[in-house]
């Protein structure tokens, strides 16, 4: 792990996630080994603390580590029974306490942020989000939170039906250091829904897409000159803060999309009315 890390370091990334994506108690269920979920998330902290500090060392640039929480394989939004549609498997609280055992295990092992990613469901993200601010307390000091969405298909809406308007309406309350999209598709397909979020968040905003779609064999057969150029894009036209890569994208997309964007300004932050909204499927806006 601390090989596969250090190659990302050296490729030119400045934020490094931890390899925890799975690494609780719900999803560790699957193998029997829910007992070893914190000494996973406190190594996985701590090997790419070590390789981030060191890189820092080397070359005075500062880099940062994100304890990554995935979504669960669980939905508190819909029910696993078509046969009853109120059934759930997990409850809020269950599942938030699942994220507070996993929170502080990556706060032991060192992490900068909480990374809340590829979010199907707006739910299990809240309740991310509520553990991450039980841990907050716990621990007397601030921990920023980055959230990021994974959206199902081409019209822009999460497994729980939330569009992108929606899912910001839903966790803006959260105060995220950062909100963006991952996953899903490649950043062709994803730049749409990137523009979007730029124009309705007040935080910075992160993406980062699949090198392209998978093929037949699940494989991923776009190149890093094109996700590179694609991600340009995105830069030339100031609509991201962090730029990054997820499935299939490898060291080699992450030098080249880190040589593409170098000497373009960040995305300024709007300055957006907080006015009150309810977050359903769809964002309703109350005017006075």
């Amino acid at each position: 792990i601390a090989t596969i890390v250090d190659d990302f370091a050296t490729a030119g990334a400045d934020l490094l996630a931890t390899n925890s994506f799975n690494a609780n108690r719900i999803s560790q269920a699957d193998y029997g080994a829910e007992h070893m979920v914190r000494d996973i998330n406190i190594a996985a902290a701590r090997i790419v603390r070590e390789v981030a500090a060191r890189h820092q060392a080397e070359d005075g640039r500062q880099r940062f580590v994100a304890g990554a929480l995935g979504p669960t394989n669980k939905t508190l939004s819909l029910s696993p029974n078509v046969n009853d549609p109120g059934y759930r498997e997990v409850d809020f609280d269950g599942v938030s306490d699942v994220y507070v055992e996993q929170i502080e295990a990556l706060v032991e092992g060192g992490v900068d942020f909480i990374l809340i990613e590829t979010v199907f469901d707006t739910l299990n993200a809240k309740a991310a989000v509520h553990a991450t601010r039980v841990v907050e307390a716990r621990i007397g000091r601030p921990l920023p939170i980055m959230l990021s969405m994974t959206v199902t298909d081409l019209s822009g809406r999460n497994l729980s039906g939330h569009s992108i308007e929606a899912f910001w309406a839903s966790v803006r309350h959260a105060k995220p250091l950062s909100i963006g999209l991952n996953c899903s598709f490649g950043a062709e397909q994803l730049r749409a829904h990137v523009a979007a979020l730029s124009n309705i968040a007040d935080t910075l905003v992160m993406a980062y897409p699949n090198a392209g779609l998978p093929n037949d064999l699940g494989e991923y057969d776009e190149g890093p000159e094109a996700t590179a150029a694609q991600v340009r894009q995105w830069a030339e036209q100031g609509i991201v803060n962090i730029v990054g890569g997820c499935c299939g994208t490898t060291p080699a997309h992450i030098k080249a999309i880190a040589d593409a964007v170098r000497g373009f300004r960040p995305r300024a932050i709007p300055q957006v009315p907080r006015r009150m909204q309810l977050a359903g499927i769809e964002p309703m806006i109350l005017a006075a």
